[in-house]
């Protein structure tokens, strides 16, 4: 199976970063003099990266002029804290020990910028065996263009159509299905079960990921 890639979108699908996210957003409430919002509210926005959650914490939007100032002190918040209470989702960790004794490679494409990624990729043990990471800033695009998913498999030397591409968001389904991959729901992670999921129509839907690789299985098989 080595002609074949597994690729993971990060946030809400190998990791549950909400918390630390949240924390750095509560941060910038607290600069303010506004108490903190729960961590049940913002993590929906924990995918959409700082400028999701500079809008539901502070309600700014990319063009208000305090944007950027706002966005440099949560992401300088963040890299600092990045680790404190971020955890792999239950039974990645199971999960990519599997991979790894079936010589299976597997890869990381986010829209998280490298430099924010690797640190917690390094903390949990993920750079060990991981083939390829290729993060927001690593194309002129993000997804949902194909762009980083094209990146990694230029990278690794594994054509698009020998790639499955798990992730927990709407736009991770459509840049796997316009790079020509295979597609997997991580229904557990920000989405949160979202009944729209059935309409993003990817190939395959894991409520849990113990439930990925009999997935990835069925599919090295097609």
């Amino acid at each position: 199976m080595l002609n074949k890639l597994v690729l993971f979108d990060f946030d809400g699908t190998l990791v549950d970063s909400a918390p630390d996210l949240a924390t750095s957003a509560n941060y910038l409430r607290t600069l303010q003099g506004l108490d903190p919002l729960p961590l049940s509210y913002l993590r929906p926005y924990a995918s959409k990266g700082a400028r999701g959650l500079l809008q539901a914490s502070l309600q700014l939007e990319t063009d208000h002029p305090d944007y950027e100032i706002q966005k440099d002190l949560f992401l300088t918040h963040y890299a600092a804290n990045s680790t404190v209470l971020s955890q792999p989702f239950d039974g990645i960790e199971t999960l990519i020990e599997q991979l790894n004794d079936l010589g299976l490679p597997w890869g990381v494409v986010t829209n998280k910028v490298v430099h924010l990624t690797q640190p917690i990729m390094d903390h949990f043990g993920f750079s060990q065996s991981s083939k390829v990471l290729v993060g927001g800033d690593s194309t002129p695009y993000i997804k949902p263009h194909p762009a980083p998913l094209f990146l990694a498999c230029e990278l690794t030397g594994i054509a698009p159509e020998n790639c499955i591409y798990v992730g927990d968001d709407e736009r991770d389904i459509v840049a796997g299905k316009a790079a020509g991959m295979a597609t997997l729901v991580a229904a557990y992670g920000y989405c949160d079960f979202d009944p729209a999921i059935a309409s993003w129509e990817a190939d395959y839907v894991s409520q849990h990921a113990s439930e990925i690789l009999p997935s990835i299985l069925d599919w090295t098989q097609k």
